[in-house]
């Protein structure tokens, strides 16, 4: 049974990143009627919500785009900034969803922010707990090092509704500004919703390691 959720755990999250990075393949590919840079988008965007305070800059890498809270900055890698594909509106629009929902003092968004410091560290020493406990021979221990990768369970299901209201939010202000004709909106929340998998599979993919640490600590204690 172990073995089984171990393999589910690693087939889940490579079934939804396939899903984000034929997507993104394919959208990437396809420029956007309007002809509308991921910067135009995300400038538009900004602006007509009020942040023109939110600068927006190129970053490194590939699928590395993300809103930064603290700077009040949006980060797009380059081929976002500058492509004018029906990719780049989607990933601009939706970066500047969590903008807005920064803004706006979006409830999960806190929430994420206040827990991650702590969730960092606590996931960070919890295997470290449990590999400790094992040597003491200590199921207490073990229980707690379980708990702390629990937090980190906690902090993905706080992500889910940030990332799902983002996209819903990128959607809303995409369809606003008309900066997408009705079948490329189509495709955008395509896009979007296998972007959301990777959230989901993290989801359930934390919550099978508990429930196989559990069953290892359940094995232990019989």
């Amino acid at each position: 049974m172990d073995l089984i959720i171990l393999i589910v755990m690693l087939i889940i999250p490579a079934i939804a990143q396939m899903l984000v990075t034929s997507n993104y393949s394919k959208y990437k590919g396809m420029e956007n009627e309007q002809e509308v840079s991921g910067f135009e988008v995300a400038r538009k965007i900004l602006d007509k919500n009020g942040l023109n305070d939110v600068y927006i800059v190129e970053t490194k890498g590939n699928l590395t785009d993300h809103y930064d809270p603290k700077r009040k900055v949006v980060r797009l890698s380059h081929t976002i900034y500058h492509g004018k594909s029906v990719a780049a509106v989607a990933v601009a629009a939706h970066e500047c969803g969590h903008a807005v929902q920064d803004k706006e003092g979006y409830a999960y968004m806190r929430i994420r922010s206040l827990i991650f410091p702590a969730v960092n560290f606590a996931t960070s020493f919890s295997y470290f707990v449990i590999l400790l406990g094992l040597f003491m021979e200590s199921m207490e221990m073990i229980g707690l090092g379980i708990c702390l990768v629990g937090t980190g369970l906690i902090f993905q299901l706080v992500t889910l509704p940030v990332e799902i209201d983002a996209s819903k939010r990128a959607k809303q202000e995409i369809e606003n500004l008309r900066l997408a004709t009705v079948d490329e909106q189509e495709d955008i929340k395509k896009m979007l919703r296998a972007a959301a998998s990777t959230y989901l599979a993290g989801v359930l993919t934390s919550a099978l390691e508990i429930v196989r640490l559990v069953m290892i600590f359940g094995n232990r204690e019989d």
